[in-house]
């Protein structure tokens, strides 16, 4: 099931690519394994994706501890303070950083273990209140600021997550505000080159709207059983 699911979305992919006139090769997949064993990551891996999100810290340093790196593992989900020590010894790339507070953490934290952490800043662009993410773009700009001159962390981009409705136009309109972020940063001197965006019920659209990083759990992997 995972080999065919991996086909026709990659077919989907390269096909929404090419009519947007982007290369597939500048969009990074990554498999949301959330609720998913090691069998299931390892089945993955030997039919090529080599990045796995993971929503839960705990979850997180379990597979690490299976896996280890042989695959690049990032953290996707909303990260507590108390459990940055747990994440940044296992994450390639936290996307989740949603607060001034925690890049500071996670900056401490890097430091302890003289390791550069590869960050994202999550930015709310939508009105849900379950949504996480830096909202007043006044605290995004000294958060983005913080990232880009702090020697513990490499800023690479942004992320966000699109409000769950099959409205379109405000799916959209969430992906077009974090790519003009972007834009923005980038004309102020400020090199950020990823986009986390899109998932399973929204990946065609982030494409459409520049993602570089497509978050995909349950077209990879099937439902998840809770």
């Amino acid at each position: 099931m995972i080999a065919e699911n991996i086909r026709v979305l990659t077919a989907n992919i390269e096909r929404k690519c090419r009519q947007v006139n982007r290369n597939p090769s500048e969009i990074k997949l990554v498999a949301v394994s959330k609720n998913f064993g090691v069998d299931d990551i390892n089945s993955a891996y030997d039919l090529g994706i080599t990045d796995f999100g993971e929503n839960r810290a705990q979850e997180l340093i379990s597979k690490f501890e299976q896996i280890g790196n042989k695959v690049t593992w990032h953290f996707i989900g909303h990260l507590q303070k108390n459990k940055v020590k747990y994440v940044v010894r296992c994450a390639d790339l936290i996307h989740s950083v949603d607060s001034l507070e925690l890049a500071q953490e996670i900056s401490k934290r890097a430091g302890i273990e003289n390791k550069v952490q590869k960050v994202l800043i999550q930015v709310k662009t939508s009105d849900e209140e379950t949504k996480s993410g830096i909202e007043d773009r006044v605290l995004l700009d000294y958060t983005v600021a913080f990232c880009v001159n702090n020697p513990n962390l490499e800023l690479l981009g942004l992320m966000t997550m699109a409000p769950l409705t099959d409205d379109q136009h405000k799916i959209r309109k969430s992906f077009i505000e974090l790519r003009e972020l972007k834009n923005k940063f980038s004309s102020s001197g400020f090199s950020l080159q990823e986009l986390s965006m899109g998932m399973t019920s929204d990946y065609e659209i982030a494409i459409e709207e520049g993602t570089t990083i497509l978050r995909i759990g349950s077209a990879i992997f099937g439902e998840r059983k809770y």
